[in-house]
């Protein structure tokens, strides 16, 4: 098999060891694509952000970086600004023709949680080389809301590939003819190209700007939080707004983004060179998301937005991102949004799913 693995196949990976547990497996964890890590019992406040290197274990680096260490067992506040590194309940024993990459889910990316995996001897975040065989580790760097977390807690999730089935250009544009990928017109040049949408129909507001002195976020509290607690309306009369230095940004989309059941897709963000922000830190697109095979009818993309040095202006339909698909490997027995707990199936501009929907 080529491509990305489905869930039957992870699956598999489960049966055979090559993906190990510390704690029996959950329901729901095996997702159409990917699988959800959870998070271990003790959590390290570092120094700094780190990667092991090259021969080097993430264990060995901790006894240079580590402050304190945190109990989890009961819950404990992860805190705003600060790096933390959790050993995961997961580890991988990979054959020599698998690699993986790991992203934050959406609800971690829309609380500004910035959540990466890091693995013995890495050398990049995120990314799992073929062949790779022990522990990993979610570093956790919260940068707008102080958070509440406990074991077995799902902030981040990975993918597993054989081989490249990433699409080039033509076989996208081929793809989009047979099974549009948008609702409009498809913007295709090393990817599926994504635009901000700042003129929602009926209404002056955009998103929403992050708080900068809030309270804490119990991760397990669904639906619960008053949004104007934490949240500051964005509204643009003109189709433009500023993006505000360090300020964080929750936006969305003027697609109506289709993944074909056969398909899976990343979101890259995009390049620096077009303006001073980074756009979307939770980047995985299951099979099936916003696809009528799955009940959707398109979902918009939520985009998570920073600014950086400087005031910027964005303007209504600013290509801000894209995504990149890639075949799977064979279709998933079960899709994004059919008959599963998906938060985000047919969304518009959306917070997670910690919030109160705003009235």
């Amino acid at each position: 098999m080529t491509g990305v693995l489905p869930s039957q196949a992870i699956e598999k990976m489960l049966e055979d060891g090559v993906i190990t547990l510390d704690r029996p497996l959950v329901e729901g964890q095996v997702q159409p694509a990917s699988l959800d890590l959870r998070l271990g019992t003790v959590a390290y406040r570092v120094r700094a952000s780190f990667l092991a290197g090259q021969g080097r274990s993430v264990a060995e680096r901790l006894e240079e970086f580590e402050m304190h260490r945190i109990d989890l067992s009961s819950g404990a506040v992860l805190e705003k600004g600060c790096v933390y590194v959790v050993p995961l309940m997961e580890g991988l024993a990979l054959p020599g023709d698998v690699s993986a990459v790991a992203n934050a889910k959406s609800s971690t990316g829309r609380l500004d949680l910035l959540t990466r995996t890091i693995t013995d001897g890495g050398e990049e975040f995120d990314r799992i080389k073929p062949g790779y065989a022990g522990p990993l580790y979610a570093e956790i760097c919260p940068r707008s809301f102080s958070v509440l977390v406990r074991p077995g807690m799902r902030l981040n999730q990975i993918r597993f590939r054989q081989g490249q089935a990433v699409l080039s250009d033509a076989e996208l544009t081929a793809l989009h003819t047979s099974s549009p990928l948008v609702d409009g017109e498809a913007v295709i040049e090393d990817g599926l190209g994504f635009s901000v949408d700042l003129k929602l129909p009926g209404s002056t507001l955009v998103g929403y700007r992050a708080k900068p002195h809030t309270g804490v976020i119990d991760l397990e509290r669904i639906g619960e939080y008053d949004p104007q607690d934490y949240w500051e309306e964005v509204h643009s009369q003109d189709g433009r707004i500023i993006l505000d230095p360090g300020a964080f940004y929750i936006l969305v989309s003027r697609e109506a983004v289709h993944i074909p059941p056969a398909y899976a897709a990343e979101m890259a963000p995009y390049l620096a060179m077009v303006g001073e922000f980074r756009v979307h830190y939770a980047g995985f697109f299951d099979p099936g998301f916003g696809h009528d095979a799955a009940g959707g009818t398109g979902s918009r993309g939520v985009l998570e937005v920073r600014c950086h040095e400087a005031p910027f202006v964005m303007e209504h339909g600013q290509v801000v991102g894209r995504l990149v698909y890639e075949r799977m490997a064979e279709e998933p027995q079960q899709l994004y949004g059919a008959g599963i707990a998906s938060n985000y199936q047919g969304q518009g501009l959306k917070l997670s799913k910690h919030f109160k929907t705003p009235g």
